[in-house]
């Protein structure tokens, strides 16, 4: 079965297969549309022969379909029409850090951190894949994870500062998800000096191998996003008031 993998990214979308190994780069950005990258991959892959399609998008995704718009492409994702636009081949849509962690995985659990345009995030536990929303939970200042060592943390800051916050973000999450090792990714991984024991560099062809492994794989490998918990009922204030009121009369009772 041969693969083509579609990665999409902020700066990039990359497109390899299995038969063509070495990405092929497309400028993407603010105006790229779902609509745009299929025209120009389909332009681009015109004389390759592919059977099965794997995308890595950047964002939640579940049910190999896109669950939020990009932050940093244009809108119209969510509903545009994959199969019917790649004439119908199988689609599996990952998210795109979960394809680059797929592709590099050893084993265990392994955390996948991958410092590019934003910041992406996947935990791979005996081969489970769950992809991490925390590029844009708040870190420090007000200002959030992806905004320390995303391209604009780093430009905003400077190496040297932005190497001390990766640093300090892998060892909090490493923490946290209780990882064996953690996967370093993306495209400003390589900027990185001394990597600490247990943190491993990852190489350009894991978004490739992962794209190409998601086929050799159950779909239930890949864990869905878990949906958000019912809110909790609030009680009426005068109900609460007779509540208390009578707590506090059987307490004095006792």
């Amino acid at each position: 079965m041969k693969v083509l993998v579609i990665d999409i990214g902020g700066t990039h979308v990359k497109v390899a297969s299995s038969d063509n190994l070495v990405p092929i780069k497309i400028a993407s950005g603010p105006e790229m549309t779902a609509a745009l990258m299929v025209q120009q991959v389909l332009a681009a892959t015109a004389a390759w022969d592919y059977d099965v399609i794997s995308i890595g998008y950047p964002g939640p995704v579940a049910h190999d379909r896109p669950l939020a718009e990009p932050h940093n492409l244009a809108p119209g994702w969510i509903d545009f029409p994959y199969k019917k636009a790649f004439a119908n081949k199988p689609i599996r849509f990952l998210n795109d850090a979960a394809m680059q962690a797929l592709g590099g995985y050893r084993g265990r659990r392994m955390l996948f951190l991958g410092t590019g345009t934003g910041l992406g995030a996947t935990l791979i536990f005996d081969g489970t894949i769950v992809p991490l929303e925390v590029a844009h939970l708040p870190y420090k200042h007000g200002l959030t994870y992806e905004d320390y060592i995303g391209v604009a943390g780093l430009e905003r800051r400077g190496k040297k500062r932005w190497r001390k916050s990766v640093l300090d973000i892998i060892a909090l999450f490493r923490a946290a998800f209780v990882a064996d090792f953690v996967l370093l990714g993306g495209g400003n991984a390589k900027l990185m000096k001394h990597l600490p024991e247990g943190v491993i560099l990852g190489a350009n062809a894991n978004a490739v191998q992962g794209g190409i492994r998601v086929w050799e794989s159950p779909s239930e490998s890949i864990a869905a996003p878990i949906a958000a918990p019912a809110p909790i009922p609030v009680m009426p204030k005068k109900l609460k008031k007779r509540t208390t009121k009578k707590a506090k009369k059987k307490a004095v009772k006792k």
